[in-house]
């Protein structure tokens, strides 16, 4: 099996005492994709820095942040930039969480604060090669309008994009994957302050009864990166 060399391009942190114990963003996404023929570079892009270009990686990933896609950073606009940049150069580009948000609004989207507040822990989703896949979320901005070029692949009862996808180059995704029920954990103990009460009651006992369906998403992250065509798999959009 070829080797491919995975860029992760990283906007944000996980707070110190998580990242400290259960690695940081970056090392969620090595730890789902591992024993796949996988290397990676990470590169701290809220930190300023970046690839060279496209081509110093096969394929290249955008992990979670706290920010939000809209705001003022001076790496937002260089981080939209190499997007493009990537789109061109028709390598494969994951985005999660804020990865799927930036992605949609450096090609032409929109990303907006969710009227419903802030999505937390498993949430079932439909798409992305599945009837029904069950997903960590932890958010509060959303997707609300589609780049031209770029299909729905997955939605979810409170967030109608919640997957976009053009094939051979893009795929995105709202919910987390990478994150497992103990990263999830200690993410609401140490910010749970954002949730509102019945969420802050509810949350616990939803991440110890609810499975993931993890290996499922890794699969389909998997065979994307590596150039899989998956337009068997995922052959119609889906309505938003």
């Amino acid at each position: 099996m070829i080797s491919r060399h995975i860029g992760i391009l990283q906007p944000g942190h996980a707070p110190d005492e998580l990242a400290e114990k259960l690695g940081d963003y970056d090392a969620c996404f090595r730890q789902l994709l591992a024993d796949r023929e996988f290397s990676f570079t990470t590169y701290d892009v809220e930190a300023g820095q970046f690839p060279e270009g496209p081509n110093d990686a096969d394929a290249w990933l955008i992990t979670g942040s706290r920010h939000g896609a809209y705001e003022d950073h001076g790496w937002i606009a260089p981080l939209e930039d190499f997007i493009r940049a990537i789109q061109q150069s028709e390598r494969p580009l994951i985005g999660v969480c804020f990865g799927h948000q930036i992605i949609a609004h450096a090609l032409g989207g929109r990303v907006e604060r969710s009227e419903r507040g802030f999505t937390a822990g498993p949430q079932t989703y439909h798409g992305l090669g599945h009837e029904k896949l069950v997903l960590n979320a932890w958010h509060q901005d959303q997707v609300t309008e589609v780049p031209n070029g770029l299909e729905v692949v997955a939605r979810s009862a409170g967030c109608p994009i919640a997957g976009l996808h053009l094939p051979g180059r893009i795929l995105t995704c709202q919910p987390h994957p990478e994150i497992t029920p103990q990263y999830l954990g200690k993410i609401a103990e140490l910010r749970g302050h954002v949730l509102n009460e019945a969420q802050r009651v509810d949350l616990p006992k939803r991440i110890e009864t609810m499975p993931l369906d993890t290996d499922k998403a890794a699969d389909l992250f998997a065979r994307f990166l590596k150039g899989e065509d998956l337009g068997a798999l995922m052959p119609t959009a889906i309505e938003a």
